[in-house]
């Protein structure tokens, strides 16, 4: 093993598709869970239409510095602003804007889907559903992995793998060649995620 770092393939040069393109829709999740509470944040302004700090800490189970950076991080990027009506005990604090309505109902899904597989210590951590999405599309080898999370070091990579597979939504399997290839794929409960991840 090389002690130079490997460098991911750039994405391709944007075109009307590259959203759906692999990389790009790859590149769209590391963004989607960046920060560990982006996606539930959206999900929760999304199914009450707004709310207020106290009520997004106490639902989440996130702390209150983590859930202010969040925040901050998705005002930032334009997907939730503060309530301008807010000061009635009833207002929410927070709102979805137009940009976070449009990508909220598809937070909501895959945060319900995640709930429901009881994954939100593995699914909220930045390198996981852009892995899982990756081994989705059939089995992959680990530099297929790597390659379509361009930012991700090779430990990311390994490490959110090796979490999905313990969590039990992605399988290892050691191909039997020459040399030995590992090769992973979604599990039957993954694959529940993948086309919810594939509408973010």
């Amino acid at each position: 093993m090389s002690d130079v770092p490997r460098q991911p393939a750039p994405p391709p040069a944007a075109t009307e598709n590259d959203a759906r393109a692999p990389i790009g829709q790859a590149l769209r999740l590391a963004a989607i869970f960046r920060r560990r509470w982006r996606l539930p944040i959206l999900a929760q302004l999304h199914n009450e239409s707004g709310s207020r700090f106290v009520t997004l800490a106490h639902r989440l189970g996130a702390s209150e510095g983590a859930l202010r950076v969040t925040l901050d991080d998705l005002i930032a990027d334009g997907l939730i602003t503060s309530n301008p009506g807010y000061g009635h005990p009833l207002r929410p604090e927070y709102i979805l804007t137009a940009q976070g309505a449009a990508l909220a109902p598809a937070c909501a899904r895959v945060d319900a889907i995640i709930c429901r597989l009881d994954l939100r210590p593995v699914a909220l951590r930045r390198w996981s559903m852009p892995a899982l999405f990756a081994v989705g599309r059939g089995p992959t080898r680990f530099t297929q992995v790597a390659d379509l999370l361009a930012g991700a070091t090779d430990r990311a990579v390994s490490m959110a793998l090796k979490d999905l597979a313990t969590a039990g939504v992605v399988e290892r399997r050691v191909e039997d060649a020459f040399p030995p290839a590992t090769v992973y794929r979604a599990s039957r409960a993954g694959r529940l995620l993948v086309p919810a991840l594939a509408d973010l």
